[in-house]
């Protein structure tokens, strides 16, 4: 039998957590709440969800993440496991100091990465817009991608591919076939954190887009500077709901098949 945790112990990780979650508690509650004043509560209503469907730039924004959300997870992902593999299965000068490389985009600041791809675009000379942004999504998506599938690679059984050779497969049906499937789990929990990452990214896309490429976030925002109305409660519960169900979807996935 472990022995129990002390009741201090349990009262502080317990005050910690509410200190944490309480904040989107309240923000959920009231989201449905009839008042358009947030901090009075009159009575539940499904109101303000309703009239997101009337806001046209909740759409635009909604529809700007959804298209640089799905093509950065789509570049990032491929580019990702690509540089995974060639990271895992070769050896070559410089291996080191590109490994290293990868985790710059992690540990730096969101603001220095967004100043540093502002400037970059105005030395290309490159319009601001839904390509850049989809471009800085692909730049720190990337490093996630290659930490994850690298992971995945670790675990693999190498003899499988071996032993496929050995039959008579060529290298292109070895891969398909064999490397593949026991990479998936990776690649797709790479994939969901990608576009996790993308669909939330506020900082970043607030410094590279341009006129009429603002993303949801961005929209967000733009709605809490004028006024504050129960309609940022339901959209942010929305945004919420589904980044919590990305990364449940792929922590499951992952696990599953880890033990499958």
């Amino acid at each position: 039998m472990g022995r129990s945790l002390p009741r201090w112990l349990v009262a502080l990780v317990a005050a910690v957590y509410a200190f944490l979650h309480l904040p989107i508690l309240v923000l959920v509650a009231f989201s449905f709440n009839a008042s358009k004043f947030s901090v009075e509560w009159t009575g539940f209503s499904l109101e303000w969800y309703r009239r997101l469907l009337e806001r046209d730039d909740i759409l635009r924004g909604l529809r700007a993440s959804l298209v640089v959300g799905l093509l950065a997870t789509v570049i990032a992902t491929l580019l990702g496991t690509l540089l995974a593999l060639g990271l895992a299965r070769h050896r070559f000068r410089g291996r080191r100091a590109l490994e290293a490389l990868l985790y710059v985009p992690i540990v730096t600041p969101e603001i220095v990465a967004g100043i540093s791809l502002l400037i970059f675009y105005v030395l290309i000379g490159l319009p601001l817009g839904l390509a850049t942004i989809t471009i800085a999504h692909v730049a720190f998506c990337i490093s996630f991608v290659v930490v994850v599938v690298l992971a995945r690679l670790e675990g693999m059984d190498e003899s499988l591919e071996e032993a496929a050779l050995i039959l008579g497969a060529d290298e292109i049906t070895t891969f398909w076939r064999v490397t593949v499937p026991q990479l998936w789990p990776g690649i797709l929990s790479a994939a969901l954190l990608a576009f996790t990452m993308s669909f939330d990214d506020f900082v970043i896309t607030s410094l590279v887009a341009g006129p009429g490429s603002s993303t949801l976030p961005l929209v967000v925002y733009s709605m809490v500077r004028r006024n504050i109305e129960p309609s940022i409660n339901a959209i942010s519960t929305l945004i919420l709901l589904v980044t919590t169900l990305l990364i449940y979807l792929a922590d499951r996935y992952g696990r599953q098949r880890a033990r499958s």
